[in-house]
């Protein structure tokens, strides 16, 4: 999937957990080989960037709220679709991949909820 700002209507009412694992496919792709890790300050960024509104303060949305990351990275985790944590890296698991071949399906097809 080729990365782009995409319209806040078509990310919005996307579940939180399934843009996370989308912007660790997103940073995991870029690397190729035994390095496909993803640590968590870039995640954080990444998520930002693409999905501003789902992932700012509420006060201030020019910032990255890192709370909004922290129960769903857990969440993914106990659902085996990741492995790793904030303070190494992620990677994700064949489950979390099959999951984002299903998610990047839905955002070329639009078909959002």
């Amino acid at each position: 999937m080729k990365k782009k700002f995409l319209d806040s209507k078509s990310y919005e009412k996307v579940p939180v957990n399934k843009l996370i694992l989308l912007g660790i496919y997103l940073l995991t792709s870029k690397n190729k080989g035994p390095n496909q890790k993803c640590k968590f300050e870039a995640l954080v960024k990444e998520c930002f960037t693409l999905f501003p509104k789902v992932f700012a303060l509420s006060y201030y949305p020019k910032w990255p709220d890192t709370r909004k990351l922290d129960r769903p990275l857990r969440a993914l985790r106990k659902r085996k679709m990741i492995n790793g944590d904030s303070k190494t890296f992620f990677v994700l698991t064949g489950l979390g991949k099959r999951e984002v071949k299903k998610i990047t399906k839905t955002f070329r097809q639009k078909r959002l909820l």
